[in-house]
């Protein structure tokens, strides 16, 4: 049966080849909140049958206690190389902890799956990736379609393609806040595409605080040198951290469906938010 989704910092991701396991140690070394091992677009076709052996064969001995959580990226699933993707996973009784489902375009595509796993037995949660148009109009029956859905991830540059517009801030900023209020719906991350310019690091934090402020938990990296700055963009500050547990301590105490604090009313469904921020702060400071 799967599992209830737990609040966990989802600050950064990198992706690591399934064709070469010997970068996957340095993965989970680079800091990355979630490290994803690639079976779709970074693999090429001849070397799909291998990238899968190896991503199946990494989970076969027990993963670290880390913090890190491993994700494996599959294929589509309504291309041949998903399907085959899929039969491995239902096939080895030690399965990924999660699954990342590229190019989904309906919510069958994620329940189909969800039984497949069910039937199985296996607990392995799932990411989404909204990067076509369908997915784009669909997302908030995307978003419901599974309870092991933990993040819905922002695929920028094919959902560019898709609307046929610049792949910049403000032509994508309607299918960013559509991914966000799905996310956010049900009370899961939203992850934004990675920063692709490796010599504009300060253009990769401003990117990363536009995202932060409209919503978004966490983003992409292509190198380990990204990870630092996405993750202290994404870490909720003392002041930030302070004021929260502050809101929380004075709901507590007065037992009202709203406060007013420094002479602004709050309502109690800031609480949500309020808890995730000092969750998420504990998670980081341990």
């Amino acid at each position: 049966m799967t599992k209830t989704a737990i609040v966990r910092p989802r600050r950064s991701f990198i992706f690591s080849p399934g064709l070469n396991p010997a970068m996957y140690p340095k993965a989970l070394a680079s800091g990355a909140d979630i490290v994803c091992v690639e079976l779709e677009d970074g693999i090429a076709p001849k070397d799909k049958a291998a990238a899968r052996a190896n991503a199946i064969k990494l989970f076969e001995d027990p993963q670290a206690d880390d913090d890190v959580e491993r994700i494996v990226r599959i294929n589509s699933l309504r291309e041949q190389f998903g399907l085959l993707d899929v039969q491995a996973v239902l096939a080895t009784d030690t399965p990924p902890p999660a699954l990342m489902l590229p190019k989904v375009r309906s919510p069958d595509e994620v329940k189909w799956l969800d039984d497949l796993l069910t039937e199985r037995g296996h607990s392995t949660r799932l990411h989404v990736i909204i990067e076509t148009n369908p997915a784009l109009e669909a997302v908030h029956d995307i978003a419901r379609s599974s309870d092991r859905i933990d993040a819905l991830f922002f695929g920028g540059v094919d959902m560019a393609a898709e609307l046929r517009c610049a792949n910049a801030w403000e032509p994508l900023l309607y299918a960013r806040s559509r991914i966000v209020h799905a996310a956010a719906s049900i009370g899961v991350d939203a992850i934004d595409v990675p920063f692709l310019d490796l010599e504009d690091p300060d253009g990769m934090v401003e990117a990363a605080t536009l995202a932060r402020d409209i919503g978004f938990s966490g983003k992409g990296s292509i190198h380990p040198k990204q990870i630092a700055a996405l993750n202290e963009v994404f870490t909720p500050d003392d002041a930030t951290v302070a004021r929260a547990r502050r809101i929380v301590d004075t709901f507590r105490e007065a037992d009202t469906g709203l406060v007013v604090i420094d002479g602004k009313l709050i309502e109690r469904p800031v609480l949500r938010e309020m808890d995730r921020i000092l969750a998420i702060a504990e998670r980081v400071k341990g």
